[in-house]
């Protein structure tokens, strides 16, 4: 577990996986996810039981005020070369706009550096997205060159 200021990330439980089916059925959650679709349950389970196999992925739910709101983690993870591409999302739509976001990923960097030992951590965001990339600044992320293009890749 993970303690952030105001969340907790955690493992990922079978229980939370109706959560995910909600929020990923929900079009403004798929907006800025590119060429991801809804998913059913059975979807949801081989997801989630393939990601617990996979090495070079780091997933967890993230809990706010004991509520499950969202996930994030790292994905590609590249240890020879130590870095690795973060990714979060609040699923509950209720809570969007309140610095969550900042706090999920200045938890998932931190993790990342000081636990995983990386050198680099990098993401993806599409340009119009600006809310993201207004949270993603504050954490320390730069974008390359300073280009505002859809899908930009910022590194911290």
């Amino acid at each position: 577990m993970l303690q952030g200021k105001r969340v907790v990330l955690r493992a990922i439980e079978s229980e939370d996986l109706p959560q995910y089916v909600r929020w990923f059925a929900d079009t403004d959650m798929l907006q800025y996810f590119g060429f991801y679709y809804p998913m059913n349950l059975d979807q949801e389970t081989n997801w989630y039981e393939g990601q617990n196999q996979d090495p070079d992925r780091i997933n967890f739910a993230v809990d706010h005020e004991d509520q499950h709101i969202g996930g994030g983690g790292f994905a590609s993870l590249d240890r020879r070369n130590r870095n690795g591409e973060v990714g979060l999302f609040i699923g509950e739509k209720s809570l969007w706009g309140q610095g969550l976001g900042q706090d999920i990923l200045t938890t998932l960097v931190e993790y990342g550096f000081d636990y995983l030992n990386l050198h680099r951590v990098f993401l993806r965001v599409f340009a119009e997205n600006a809310r993201a990339v207004r949270a993603y600044e504050k954490v320390g992320f730069v974008m390359p060159n300073g280009d505002m293009v859809a899908g930009i890749t910022c590194s911290l």
